[in-house]
């Protein structure tokens, strides 16, 4: 059981091969039924979800499934929640042709940039940036804000 931020949650999961064969999937080895129990104070929260994996028993047992499961979530905090809170992605215009890949690109070489620099705080960072326009440049060029 994990415990923070005020809740304690647990998981399991289930792994089965059953669908190997019988699937059009592409790459389809095993699927897996994934379920997350919260307690949140008083209250108990229950939920299940299922994935899908091109990664074999020897590759990767049940509990690397769902340590990878749980380390999906790092990604979604650390990339996608900047994106949507820091620029703001959800009220993008851009919505036609490779528009929203390009600027889904560009935005994640932002976050790199920012994070190899040391830069945790990336609303402060982009601010920062705005305000000192010259040292993108140099920022770009030589890989150091200095």
């Amino acid at each position: 059981m994990d415990k923070g931020h005020g809740r304690r949650e647990r998981r399991s999961i289930e792994v089965s091969p059953i669908l190997e064969g019988y699937s059009r999937w592409p790459g389809l080895v095993r699927v897996c039924r994934i379920e997350r129990t919260r307690l949140i104070g008083e209250k108990r929260e229950c939920e299940v979800v299922y994935a899908v994996t091109s990664l074999t028993r020897a590759e990767a047992d049940a509990e690397r499934l769902l340590k990878l499961s749980r380390d999906h979530w790092g990604i979604e905090n650390r990339l996608h929640c900047v994106r949507d809170v820091t620029f703001d992605e959800d009220r993008c215009r851009v919505r036609t042709g490779s528009g929203p890949q390009v600027f889904a690109a560009i935005r994640n070489a932002i976050i790199t940039v920012l994070r190899r620099l040391g830069i945790t705080n990336m609303q402060a960072g982009v601010e920062h940036f705005a305000e000192e326009r010259a040292q993108v440049v140099r920022v770009i060029r030589y890989g150091t804000i200095e």
